[in-house]
């Protein structure tokens, strides 16, 4: 009896492996061919911002395995994923929340819920899927599974008008948090009971945040300000949670210059105990102690940051630019907090994306018509895919982290 156990144990392992669901009675085992199973851990997407189209692609092998069309305005988009790692949200600029099903290459499920939709999350149990807007303004709560509408959250100014929301981040239970730049407000949403979300909104925290990222923990959030020197923080530990300011005045008395790109803070600039914070209408990227969140250290860099991003070691630091330095790439080592090394990827490079354990980087460039993978240790290209325009680079694995 034991030894029946142990070869039907064995007889499925394949399938518990590739994390697979046992076949259904209507598909045989025998007719199940190899190439028709594969894992979701090592995929990924790539927006193709001109098209309204996704190019589905592999990490592993670095290279596309298939494309998806039809997802509308896409020229600002995001993604988040299913906990399993099998369905994309695609969250578009025309308001469009696209679910996308990235085995079989369809999209299952689409709702036109805004004007102007800028970006999303997913719930820490990935049940719920929640939209931030900019026209109307507000955040939007769906099912994850059926995209049904379960509530919808306005955000106001102090007048009544509608605000746009930006920042928005999922916390530990079924919660978010997100940031009113018209209000100057910070909002977390407890969506127990997603039909009636319970707002917890706390006002004057700087003028105009712009954008915001949550620590790897989920314990800070950190929104941008734009209409200010300086960064509002909430240390979501507290009982109350309230805000804090940090970095105020970090270009007092010094000529500003104009933004001809917006910041983002999404992604995670946290590596060791430092945060790496890109300088508004700088060309530095501010460093943080993330024991006190004073400034502890500025690195010139080559023009105004965009993405300040962490490999996942926390070993580099990776900046891309706004125009007309758009064409450049640099790496901080964050032992000696400089600049090591200057890359040119290609023109107009707008996103970049680790891959889960950093041994990879994967680089957009728009202008270029193609997506550049280098190593992150010799810093030596790796492959290059044609991609249309691309923009966005989302992995999977982003499904397993906070804030993503």
């Amino acid at each position: 009896m034991k030894r029946r156990a142990l070869l039907s144990l064995t007889a499925s392992a394949p399938l518990i492996a590739t994390g697979c669901a046992a076949p259904s009675s209507t598909t045989s085992t025998s007719t199940a061919s190899a190439a028709t199973l594969q894992g979701t851990g090592d995929l990924g997407v790539v927006i193709e911002r001109a098209k309204g189209a996704l190019t589905l692609i592999n990490t592993s092998r670095r290279e596309a395995v298939g494309r998806v069309t039809g997802l509308g305005d896409l020229s600002h988009a995001s993604v988040v994923f299913s906990r399993d790692e099998r369905f994309a949200y695609v969250f578009g600029r025309d308001g469009g929340l696209t679910q996308v099903d990235l085995l079989t290459q369809h999209i299952t499920g689409r709702v036109m819920q805004a004007g102007n939709s800028i970006g999303g999350a997913i719930s820490a149990d990935g049940s719920l899927v929640v939209a931030q807007n900019y026209t109307p303004g507000g955040v939007k709560v769906f099912d994850a599974a059926t995209l049904e509408l379960l509530a919808d959250l306005p955000a106001h100014t102090a007048s009544g008008e509608r605000s746009r929301v930006v920042g928005l981040a999922d916390l530990p239970q079924r919660r978010f948090i997100y940031s009113l730049f018209d209000a100057n407000a910070i909002c977390i949403a407890d969506c127990s009971n997603p039909r009636k979300p319970q707002v917890t909104t706390i006002p004057n925290i700087g003028r105009q945040p712009y954008d915001a990222l949550v620590s790897p923990n989920g314990r800070h959030y950190i929104a941008g300000l734009f209409g200010e020197d300086g960064l509002a923080m909430v240390d979501l530990w507290d009982n109350p949670p309230r805000v804090r300011r940090i970095l105020a005045g970090y270009g007092r008395g010094q000529q500003p210059l104009p933004v001809y790109k917006m910041p983002h803070l999404r992604g995670w600039a946290i590596a060791g105990g430092h945060a790496y914070l890109p300088a508004i209408g700088r060309h530095e990227v501010l460093v943080v102690d993330t024991a006190t969140w004073a400034e502890v250290g500025r690195i010139p860099v080559a023009g105004q940051p965009v993405f300040v991003m962490a490999r996942p070691d926390g070993r580099q630091v990776w900046v891309n630019f706004s125009v007309p330095d758009y064409n450049r790439v640099q790496v901080i080592d964050t032992p000696s907090q400089r600049v090591v090394q200057t890359l040119e990827p290609g023109k107009a490079v707008l996103h970049m994306e680790f891959t889960p354990r950093g041994e990879s980087v994967w680089i957009s460039c728009r202008d270029d018509n193609r997506v550049q993978v280098y190593d992150t240790h010799t810093l030596q290209s790796q492959a290059r895919l044609d991609v249309d325009a691309p923009s966005g680079i989302f992995f999977t694995a982003r499904a397993q982290r906070m804030g993503f």
